[in-house]
């Protein structure tokens, strides 16, 4: 999900198969991500960031090793009330800007967790959010919209504030892509921009790009439910075991925390989940079959025998999946269509182009949508919503970005 700061990693390197099927070997899934937790202190947080940054080093060196690139190192502190607690506003921007220019120095992605966890919470870091998401390049973070005590009204409408902020006072309005929203998800993801965490830090998870592992294995099993959920759960696992043995050494070696793997199958740019879901309907994603193909990949994510943290789900980024982003643009799928897929896999509405002229209003109920959804089936959803100002329903997005590709507007209903 993350587009800036690509960490430079070694190439591919073939996995073996039988000499005598005469296919194409497939290639190791890329490692989206080695996310660090940590909980900062501000008169040591530099010292504290360096040490986190050896862990994932090593990490990230343990998988090249074993033939698997790294796309992405991350850390991610307490949540931003916390972290710049009993500073003034300014002074809290200016920390940020601080995280965020080290964040480049070092080649890490930064995410400084939730704004607001509870409606009882300050709404005050909401503020900072606003003013640093709109102006740092790097800094990632989020709301939790519904958890076990149920639906977050408050922080809906604070939230959509925010994004409504953003989208307007950020450059091509492309702040936006560093917040979500999340919904009955636990601490600990390694995905971005949902992660968080409340503890005591020193604690690291792994999540891999792994759209195009699904793809191989659903052109394979075109149509066969049944085949597909078995060779699937195998194809996630083979790569979750080692992930989950180069965390165990990790941990062993630097007394940090593993607290597991995400096998959530991320896409990214042709590494698309919209052309593995359509490999196994012979259809355009958005056609009849699409639900269930979501619920087989569902399926099988959970089923593989790891330590998981996160989602371990679906991830539908519309904007970041070239398949996905066509697909919107025919008009094949909308949002409706994803909160139905919600239903069966863990996916919610990502990187989904609003009209400029959106309310406010408008989003409380989109977010509402989704944080019911996940309240009513215990189940984590994100929302990672883009108004684009100026634009409206018919109009293309115009993002300028390697890693998003535009597509059409749908108007609201």
């Amino acid at each position: 999900m993350k587009r800036l700061l690509m960490v430079v990693a070694a190439a591919f390197v073939s996995l073996p198969i039988a000499a005598q099927t005469g296919a194409t070997p497939p290639t190791n899934p890329k490692v989206r991500a080695i996310t660090a937790f940590v909980r900062l202190d501000r008169n040591t947080w530099e010292k504290q960031i360096g040490e986190a940054l050896v862990v994932l080093r090593k990490a990230q060196s343990e998988f090249e090793a074993s033939g698997y690139q790294v796309e992405s190192i991350r850390i991610v502190t307490q949540p931003v009330g916390e972290l710049v607690t009993g500073l003034s506003e300014d002074d809290a921007v200016a920390f940020l800007e601080r995280l965020d220019a080290l964040s480049a120095k070092e080649n890490f992605l930064p995410n400084v967790g939730p704004g607001m966890m509870h409606d009882t919470d300050d709404p005050a870091p909401m503020r900072v959010l606003e003013r640093a998401l709109s102006t740092l390049p790097n800094i990632e973070a989020n709301t939790i919209i519904a958890d076990d005590a149920g639906i977050h009204w408050k922080t809906i409408r604070r939230t959509s504030e925010l994004v409504k902020y953003v989208a307007e006072h950020s450059a091509r309005a492309q702040g936006t892509f560093n917040f979500t929203a999340t919904a009955m998800l636990k601490p600990l993801s390694p995905f971005y921009p949902g992660a968080y965490h409340v503890g005591a830090g020193r604690q690291f998870a792994i999540g891999y790009e792994g759209a195009g592992v699904v793809a191989d294995v659903f052109a394979r099993d075109k149509g066969n439910a049944e085949a597909a959920t078995a060779d699937l759960t195998a194809a996630l696992t083979k790569h979750a075991r080692v992930a989950e043995s180069i965390g165990t050494k990790v941990a062993a070696e630097t007394g940090w925390g593993f607290v597991g793997v995400d096998p959530t199958p991320a896409p990214l740019g042709d590494v698309s989940i919209g052309t593995a879901i359509e490999n196994f309907t012979g259809a355009k994603f958005g056609s009849s079959g699409t639900l269930t193909a979501a619920r087989i990949i569902t399926a099988a994510v959970k089923a593989v025998p790891v330590k998981q943290t996160g989602y371990s789900g679906l991830m539908v980024p519309v904007m970041e999946d070239k398949v996905l982003a066509q697909r919107w643009t025919e008009s094949i799928y909308n949002v409706d269509s994803l909160l139905a897929y919600s239903a069966v896999c863990g996916t919610g509405l990502d990187t989904v182009p609003l009209p400029g002229d959106i309310t406010v209003e408008q989003m409380e109920r989109i977010y509402s949508d989704v944080a019911s959804l996940a309240v009513k089936w215990n189940k984590p959803l994100s929302a990672r919503l883009q108004p684009v100002p100026g634009k409206k329903p018919g109009e293309m997005t115009d993002y300028q970005d390697p890693y998003l590709f535009n597509t059409t507007i749908h108007a609201v209903p």
